[in-house]
């Protein structure tokens, strides 16, 4: 009986000596290293041109304006000029930032002007158009291509007190779009 259990430890301590694939110090198989991440989408509101191109062609649209602004006090508002700046990922931020909002405001403009920053504001003036306001607070624009734009002006009251940025989205479609700014 002895022998026998020798035997078969002898045996058991020869097959753990045999040779396994890879050998008895085989490195463990490296699972495959996880994928590289994605790329960061690129910043949908970040300052692109080519989100800018379709505002300088000419157009058939029009827009025709009128300041009817009035506050608490009823003051009468008047203004300089307007402007019409194309709508874009970038210029919808910029509203969102500026204004509060991408279709309408009505705030004081020493708000506007304190979330106002100069990046990339020389490369956006070349897509912004202006036209002065007359005594009546009425401007025209003319000449749009189709698209959204945002109409904006400063309404200042006669005889002094808060300025007012008033801001409106509108959509040009070869027609003539009339906006009141209140």
């Amino acid at each position: 009986m002895k022998r026998i259990v020798g035997v078969i430890l002898a045996a058991l301590a020869l097959a753990a000596c045999a040779e396994t694939p890879g050998g008895p110090f085989a490195p463990v198989p490296a699972t495959a290293p996880p994928p590289p991440p994605p790329p960061p989408p690129s910043n949908p509101y970040a300052f692109n041109d080519a989100d800018f191109a379709w505002s300088t062609a000419v157009g058939t649209g029009k827009v025709v304006g009128e300041l009817a602004f009035r506050s608490d006090a009823a003051a009468r508002y008047t203004c300089q000029a307007a402007v019409l700046a194309p709508e874009t990922p970038w210029s919808r931020a910029r509203m969102r930032k500026l204004y509060l909002s991408t279709t309408s405001a009505d705030i004081p403009a020493e708000d506007v002007k304190s979330r106002t920053s100069s990046e990339h504001e020389a490369e956006y003036a070349r897509y912004v158009r202006e036209a002065p306001c007359n005594a009546a607070g009425r401007f025209t624009f003319s000449g749009l291509p189709d698209g959204a734009w945002y109409v904006i002006t400063v309404a200042a009251p006669v005889g002094g007190g808060v300025r007012m940025a008033v801001m409106r989205r509108v959509v040009t479609d070869g027609q003539t779009v009339r906006v009141v700014l209140r």
